[in-house]
């Protein structure tokens, strides 16, 4: 029976496309997950499922580390809402665009794409680094959110997972050091970096919808409905001083990278991400209060209001990560992730393992939602893979890593899609739909690339 494990991720795919409801889609799978968990434990299925679902919460909210995510997910909405009013965001887009650094859609393309590959340290820090950068000239130049959704989220993972110089390298690196391999932990990760086809390919096609300025899809349907649209943007307040933004944003970046080598004591890879950007986060909030205030342009009631009123307009999507947290930690429980792994059968020929395997970590991070708990139940498979049948361990290494990369790119129920949707400004749905055409399409090439490197190197 473990083949029911699979249901409840189902449940939340279905739902979202069929009702265009995340939170309920996330509510049902949350219950029909914990309604199996009773039953697997002979338990009544009225405290197994609701009860049990409701207890679920209250678990995950307790772990420090979903509480920082939480709490940097409200965070945000006061350091968004206090660049907003303050009429930062205008003045940076009218200096980038005096200075000729954002003169067409494509430089601003580029200026995006650039930011979240600098902000390599964490995914979340670079996703909500660039699209904060890029709001005002998103909307200068008439292009979509949800392209702009697109370029931060496709970013993100893959640079964080290429570079390897963050919490993600550390954590794989902590994974593979279990094993006794011929080659040392550390040449294996550097050496799947050539082999992570899908993040190549993901920033490739990125590069070339800038470039080109070519839209596909859903994504060209969002761009038409956009230009349809009255010309007028977003009022908002009139331009004061780009210093309102560029001060609380280069206090973000500069923190972030500061606590991430305080908390690894020393060491920048061992630094805690959770930690990192909920502590930037607030210093940045306070750095944007300090400024308003110093200005005078803002009581403190003032801004205690705009703070609140920032916080409780992202509550919907803090909403959406809480539940996927609490999901991915219920399906955990339930062995959906294992199962999923279980498919990578034992007599499939020798040269289909490798890219089987990045099917099976696409299949898990999609439905589960995260990609760190792929790369935590694939790379115990396939490292005995690699020991049993000679294996070229950067190849396997980097098919799994490319699956689990997949899935943080395109589930509608992983918190990674949330939070770009958050600082794009983005309806959640409306990214999920207009990315999964250009994600499909990368792993559809990293599948053929995973075979042609099998055929060759095994």
């Amino acid at each position: 029976m473990d083949w029911v494990s699979i249901l409840p991720p189902l449940i939340a795919i279905l739902v979202v496309f069929w009702r265009k409801e995340v939170i309920i889609a996330l509510i049902l799978a949350l219950i029909s997950s914990e309604l199996l968990l009773a039953l697997q434990n002979n338990n009544s299925l009225l405290i197994g499922g609701f009860f049990g679902s409701i207890e679920r919460i209250v678990t995950v909210v307790t772990s420090a580390g979903n509480s920082r995510i939480l709490m940097f997910s409200v965070l945000i909405g006061a350091l968004l809402a206090y660049i907003r009013e303050s009429g930062g965001v205008a003045a940076t887009v009218n200096m980038l665009l005096n200075r000729g650094v954002a003169k067409s859609k494509r430089q601003v393309g580029l200026l995006t794409m650039f930011t979240g590959t600098a902000v390599f340290i964490e995914s979340n820090m670079s996703v909500l680094t660039s699209g904060i950068v890029a709001r005002g000239l998103f909307d200068k130049f008439k292009m979509s959110r949800a392209r702009l959704a697109y370029i931060i989220d496709s970013t993100s993972a893959p640079v964080c997972i290429l570079i390897l110089l963050n919490g993600w390298g550390a954590y794989v690196l902590g994974l593979l050091s279990n094993y006794e391999l011929e080659q040392s932990a550390v040449s294996i990760l550097w050496g799947s970096v050539a082999f992570n086809f899908y993040a190549i390919i993901a920033l490739l096609i990125v590069f070339y919808t800038i470039v080109f300025d070519k839209v596909h899809g859903p994504m060209k349907a969002a761009e038409a409905e956009l230009k349809q649209q009255a010309t007028a943007l977003e009022a908002g307040p009139a331009a004061t001083k780009s210093r309102y933004m560029l001060v609380p944003l280069a206090t973000l970046i500069i923190s972030m990278i500061g606590f991430m080598v305080w908390t690894g004591d020393g060491v920048l890879a061992n630094g805690s991400g959770s930690k990192s950007v909920l502590y930037a986060t607030i210093l940045a909030s306070v750095v944007a209060y300090i400024l308003l205030l110093s200005g005078k342009r803002f009581s403190h009631h003032e801004l205690m209001d705009v703070g609140f009123k920032g916080m409780g307009e992202l509550l919907p999507l803090v909403s959406i990560v809480l539940l996927s947290l609490t999901l991915g930690a219920s399906l955990k429980d339930l062995g959906t992730g294992t199962f999923v792994a279980s498919l990578v059968g034992d007599y499939l020929p020798i040269y289909l393992i490798v890219p089987v395997l990045f099917i099976t970590g696409a299949i898990m991070s999609f439905t589960t939602g995260t990609s760190w708990g792929t790369f935590a139940i694939l790379i115990p498979i396939g490292v005995p893979l690699i020991q049993a049948l000679g294996l070229p361990p950067a190849l396997v290494v980097g098919a799994i890593l490319s699956g689990g990369i997949f899935g943080d790119h395109c589930s509608p129920i992983s918190d990674t899609s949330a939070v770009s949707a958050l600082a794009s400004g983005c309806d959640l749905l409306t990214h999920v739909k207009t990315q999964l055409p250009y994600a499909l399409l990368g792993g559809a090439l990293a599948i053929v690339c995973f075979f042609i490197a099998s055929v060759v190197m095994i």
